[in-house]
């Protein structure tokens, strides 16, 4: 009896945080949900309105685009990233001179706040006297009085995309080259003496056996993406018009207008897109072993 309460102590410890965390997060959940079937502008009395708000969401073109936006960013940078990272930690194992020096290259931008990126960016990328834009003049690439609307209405998303690998492809890097730590090189040298080349073993033993790996950075970025608001908001805020408008920004827009019962029906949109890419990612990934 002894031996078993001592196996249970370690769990006691933890207890305290799970039930608070738990019901805050649940708490916080059934909230949202509720508010979400009011007309409420964040201060005064709730009122029942049902499904009104969602049925305003059916017909509100901004909404249409921040999902357009939003899908279009989780798609691009979960695919781009995941390559990246994946080809850089794969470079990296092989242990070449410098190795090191650029794993500590590519990991930095994490270490940095986002803050700090955006702004960064968005004075590289300004339209008028921008670095970017300034040195593409300087080499002859852009005429005196052209310009290139880096964070305008057509490259604006594009321009948050490459903002975002930026800053969160080390962090693929770094677990992909966690999980190629795990592969025994016993795989990758009777693979040498059969004659397979580079590409053949990476498409061969190195993808399948991070198969794990990949479902799991897959799952995080679509969670990561759909709660995206600073880079975009420090860099665009939502602009010009709706252009890089994404659902966490319209989210804040429309409760800094006071309408918080529509707000609420947005984050519950993104709450379910989070559960359900993420059960059909699980699902796929589960099929696929």
């Amino acid at each position: 009896m002894k031996t078993l309460g001592g196996r249970y102590v370690p769990y006691l410890y933890i207890l305290p945080v799970v039930v608070i965390s738990g019901v805050l997060i649940y708490f916080s959940i059934g909230f949202n949900t509720w508010a979400s079937l009011t007309d409420w502008n964040g201060l005064t009395r709730m009122n029942f309105v049902g499904l009104d708000n969602y049925a305003a969401l059916l017909s509100d073109r901004t909404f249409w685009t921040a999902l357009r936006n939003t899908l279009v960013f989780m798609v691009a940078t979960v695919f781009i990233q995941a390559v990246l990272g994946l080809l850089v930690a794969v470079i990296a194992k092989e242990r070449l001179p410098g190795s090191n020096f650029f794993k500590a290259l590519f990991f930095l931008p994490i270490a940095m706040a986002p803050a700090i990126i955006a702004t960064v960016f968005r004075y590289m990328l300004e339209t008028n006297f921008g670095s970017l834009n300034e040195s593409l003049r300087a080499l002859g690439l852009l005429g005196q009085g052209e310009v290139i609307e880096w964070l305008g209405r057509d490259l604006g998303l594009w321009s948050i995309i490459v903002i975002n690998i930026f800053q969160w492809m080390g962090f693929s890097m770094m677990i992909y080259f966690a999980g190629l730590m795990s592969i025994p090189d016993e795989l990758y040298e009777a693979a040498t003496l059969d004659g397979a080349g580079w590409w053949r073993r990476l498409w061969s033993i190195t993808i399948p056996s991070l198969r794990g790996t990949t479902s799991v950075l897959i799952i995080l970025g679509i969670v990561g993406a759909l709660k995206t608001f600073d880079i975009v908001w420090l860099t665009t805020g939502g602009g010009p018009g709706d252009s890089t408008q994404f659902l966490s920004t319209y989210l804040y827009q429309e409760r800094s207008n006071r309408e918080a019962g529509y707000a609420s029906a947005i984050g519950m949109v993104i709450l379910l897109l989070a559960f359900l890419l993420s059960l059909v990612q699980m699902r796929v990934s589960g099929r696929r072993k």
